[in-house]
């Protein structure tokens, strides 16, 4: 058996109305909050780094909070979940500075943990194209762990980072460097945490029992030849997230926390999806009140009767319920290996004395279940893995030398810098930029609609340029090595129509019929589908709602979007 660990995750949502003094207050609450953890016994708590994220997440510094409540405990660990990673938005000296610098002033405490983002929010805001996200992750984070352990660094010449050799300071007091974790969305980022050696932080609001099967895969990997480290040490942990708040009495318990819940992913869904924003005017929180019920965040579906809890119940859940309740859920996740549990406490409207309530709660009634024998059994996995990790850790190119004799010349550094801008072209994406005007437009054309305008505005024609322009925008990157056939099974008044979607290894095809032999069937109204492609609804909310039928490999239903072009959270 694993040994579970238990954290906090902060987002600092703040839904409108706002009013002078509400920012302060949230983040003292936090403060306090984050003390108490510390005293109750939780292992960690979580910060993440969001830009222009109105509502959801006004958590743009996560360094200086994090060393504010570094000051304020003793034992708890400190986890940027995440820094971003693009340099664009940080430049990777900078962020080894300050990882570093959070390290010695909280004596040993920190967990780096690290990402791209996908929101277009912030992508657009530090002018980062989504396609070359993922390899400015693998450039920076190479770029920043050689700043940890080499003395000097020996300098950076790629496409997006051009640095002379530096010793960068401080380094941290972890050697050789904090533990490593990249954010996770669904099975192919937790693939990807593994084959970098590091841990999976996963976004995904994921039942114990489905989780069980990522944990297999991470682990599978991290004993393979696929696992070169990103780092100089292997982290071998997968985290989940899931909404918590805690009371003696069920019906309490739902009443406090489940609003907080749904707006948490009620808002990560509007910021990850394709949902019009415009900044300083959207109210995301009337937008919540308003479409809570279509988006399958159903108030009435959650009712204090359950003997266990499901995370996701025809609404989400989570962990909102009894001491026994929770205890219950996270034995469920512990038998399936997972091995950090990070609970969101502090979203949506939920208050701060029900939040303070719920840790000490937690503190008192369920944490001491969960510590017995867990040293032992944290030294048992690491004698396990010891083997894997040597020999992935042989796979890890070494760090480096800077060149003999080298000596700092301005002139010709800077120099060097701007020839290697002058090399790199200055990429538009137009087709990009007409693909939102028309997704934008056709937003306007579905949004409100009933079921019968929709269909009547669209009918098969309209549909074959849909099926058509999916192919044309199909990204092989992000089909993770999928081949084969997706089909679609629309509903409407007059009957049924059928498309197929053909994957092949470079492209894609679309046609009228059903599929020879389906990897995945997805049944839904034709309304509902085209809601889907303006940007309208969220197809985990259809889903939960049981507007959207799957049928086949279920894991390939959140690669969907980013296959055709669209966004995926994190």
């Amino acid at each position: 058996m694993i040994a579970i660990r238990f954290s906090l995750f902060y987002e600092h949502q703040l839904p409108r109305p706002w009013e002078d003094g509400q920012e302060l207050k949230l983040y003292q609450d936090a403060l306090d909050q984050v003390e108490i953890a510390d005293r109750v016994g939780f292992d960690y708590v979580w910060e993440v780094e969001h830009h222009f994220l109105e509502e959801y997440s006004h958590s743009s510094a996560p360094e200086v909070f994090l060393a504010a409540a570094s000051q304020r405990t003793k034992r708890i660990r400190l986890g940027h979940g995440i820094v971003q990673l693009p340099p664009a938005v940080n430049h990777p000296a900078r962020i080894a500075e300050r990882v570093a610098t959070l390290d010695l002033v909280s004596n040993g405490r920190v967990d780096f943990g690290t990402g791209e983002s996908s929101s277009s929010a912030e992508l657009g805001g530090f002018g980062v194209r989504r396609a070359d996200k993922r390899a400015q992750w693998q450039d920076a984070i190479d770029a920043i762990t050689r700043m940890f352990v080499e003395e000097p660094f020996a300098g950076w010449n790629s496409a997006d980072i051009t640095m002379p050799p530096r010793n960068v300071l401080p380094k941290p007091l972890q050697k050789p460097h904090p533990p490593l974790w990249v954010a996770c969305s669904r099975r192919e980022t937790i693939q990807f945490a593994a084959r970098n050696g590091i841990g999976a932080l996963s976004f995904s609001f994921v039942e114990p029992e489905d989780a069980g099967r990522w944990v297999d895969d991470y682990y599978r990997i991290i004993a393979s030849d696929e696992c070169v480290p990103a780092g100089f040490a292997v982290n071998p942990n997968v985290a989940v997230v899931l909404p918590m708040m805690l009371h003696e009495d069920e019906a309490t318990a739902i009443d406090r926390g489940i609003d907080g819940a749904h707006f948490f992913a009620f808002a990560l869904a509007h910021y990850y999806g394709t949902t019009p924003h415009d900044p300083g005017r959207t109210n995301v929180w009337d937008e919540f009140l308003r479409r809570r019920e279509s988006r399958g965040f159903s108030r009435q579906e959650i009712i204090a009767n359950a003997e266990s809890l499901n995370v996701n119940v025809g609404s989400l859940r989570g962990a909102v319920g009894t001491p026994d309740q929770v205890t219950e859920l996270i034995r469920r996740y512990e038998s399936a290996g997972v091995d950090q549990i990070s609970f969101v406490l502090q979203a949506g409207p939920n208050k701060h004395e029900h939040i303070c309530e719920s840790l000490e709660l937690f503190g008192k009634s369920v944490l001491p279940r969960f510590t017995e024998g867990r040293d032992e059994r944290e030294a048992e996995k690491a004698e396990r893995l010891a083997p894997a990790i040597e020999a992935a850790l042989a796979r890890r190119e070494p760090a480096r030398k800077p060149p003999p004799g080298y000596r700092i010349d301005e002139d010709a550094e800077v120099t060097r810098v701007h020839r290697s801008s002058r090399r790199r072209p200055i990429r538009v994406d137009v087709r990009t930029a007409a693909r939102r005007r028309c997704q934008q437009g056709f937003y306007k054309l579905v949004h409100g609609r009933s079921d019968a305008q929709i269909e009547k505005r669209f009918g098969p024609g309209a549909q074959r340029v849909f099926f058509a322009g999916m192919a044309r925008a199909f990204d092989p990157s992000a089909s993770a090595g999928f081949t084969g056939e997706l089909e679609f099974r629309l509903t409407r008044a007059q009957g049924r129509t059928v498309w197929t979607l053909h994957i092949g290894k470079s492209r894609a095809r679309a046609r009228s019929g059903p599929a020879r032999d389906p990897a995945l069937t997805l049944t839904l109204a034709t309304a509902d589908f085209l809601r889907i492609l303006a940007g309208d609804a969220n197809p985990a909310s259809l889903l939960m709602d049981g507007r959207l039928e799957l049928r086949g490999d279920h894991y390939l239903a959140p690669r969907l979007s980013e296959m055709f072009g669209g966004p995926s959270p994190y």
